[in-house]
């Protein structure tokens, strides 16, 4: 959880910079069922600097939260065949985030196990 307000996400943010910290993903957005509050997800956070400034920062590890990175060459259609094959291997996301810069494309799958997340990689290394 961070302050919902214009230095929330950049207060927490900061030290982690500071730490040495190379994040490959973040997502902040407001938590609407607590007013004044938002939400801040962060991968990966590593070595011993980066987990310090993290936890000084107030970030946590999410329980139950598992991550997968997809990273592959853009093309149309690219995020609809990985719904649905992770759908035909009966596995549900939690959340999907999917980006393309260039020719490549980047996206992250939140996962309720490290079973799904596992079972998510088997699935999309055939794709």
């Amino acid at each position: 959880m961070i302050e919902d307000r214009p230095v929330g996400a950049a207060d927490v943010l900061d030290p982690l910079a500071k730490a040495g910290a190379n994040l490959e993903f973040a997502f902040a957005r407001r938590a609407p069922e607590q007013p004044g509050k938002g939400l801040l997800f962060v991968v990966p956070v590593k070595g011993a600097k980066g987990l310090r400034a993290a936890q000084d920062a107030g970030l946590a590890k999410a329980e139950g939260i598992h991550t997968v990175r997809v990273e592959g060459v853009d093309k149309p259609g690219t995020t609809a065949a990985i719904a649905r094959a992770l759908a035909g291997a009966g596995i549900s996301f939690r959340a999907l985030s999917a980006t393309a810069v260039g020719r490549t494309f980047v996206g992250f799958l939140a996962l309720d196990s490290a079973e799904d997340a596992a079972n998510a990689v088997g699935v999309l290394k055939k794709l």
